[in-house]
């Protein structure tokens, strides 16, 4: 993935863990938890504090972790990726608030039903983890799957969202409920 050189960073802290928020010109290119897979190197993007748009976006995720807000309402760019990922980051866009889909189901949706493993594969670089919500893809009949932030924070956000999870899938680290003030 590539992002502009004047892409922008702010540090978050949420109830699952640090958050790095990262915005260019065009809109948000970036969130993730801190150490999360296929994060980028964000150390060369200068710190943001006061950003107006990075604000809104740290202020409906606290919302959203709060229970508060089901739906984002900022500028996106998606432009980092190719165009197959783009394509499949937009339709996780339409997988709605409470709901899940398997690999299957979105490679089908894109007209590529015996894409699954390469829908999977973009799914796992979405740059905009929870926003464009990655964590509502599960395999084949239900089935927990990896998530790039963790499995135990895919966990935590469908029960936040109301998901029943499988009693066989339980948080193994102790990520506390996302409704939960931080420390």
């Amino acid at each position: 993935m590539t992002f502009p050189a004047s892409t922008v960073c702010q540090h978050l802290a949420s109830p699952l863990g640090p958050i790095i928020l990262a915005a260019d010109a065009t809109g948000l290119v970036g969130l993730w938890f801190d150490g999360q897979r296929h994060q980028p190197d964000t150390r060369h993007w200068p710190e943001a504090t006061g950003h107006p748009l990075l604000d809104r976006a740290a202020a409906q995720l606290t919302d959203y972790l709060a229970g508060r807000r089901e739906r984002f309402e900022l500028p996106l760019s998606l432009a980092g990726g190719s165009p197959f990922q783009q394509s499949v980051w937009r339709a996780l866009l339409r997988i709605p608030y409470g709901q899940t889909r398997s690999y299957g189901e979105l490679a089908a949706d894109l007209g590529q039903a015996r894409a699954a493993r390469a829908v999977g594969a973009a799914v796992g670089r979405n740059p905009l983890g929870i926003i464009v919500p990655c964590h509502r893809v599960v395999g084949t009949r239900g089935a927990l799957t990896g998530y790039a932030g963790g499995l135990d924070r895919k966990i935590a956000l469908l029960q936040l969202e109301g998901r029943p999870i499988p009693a066989s899938s339980t948080p193994r680290s102790g990520i506390p409920d996302p409704k939960a003030s931080p420390p």
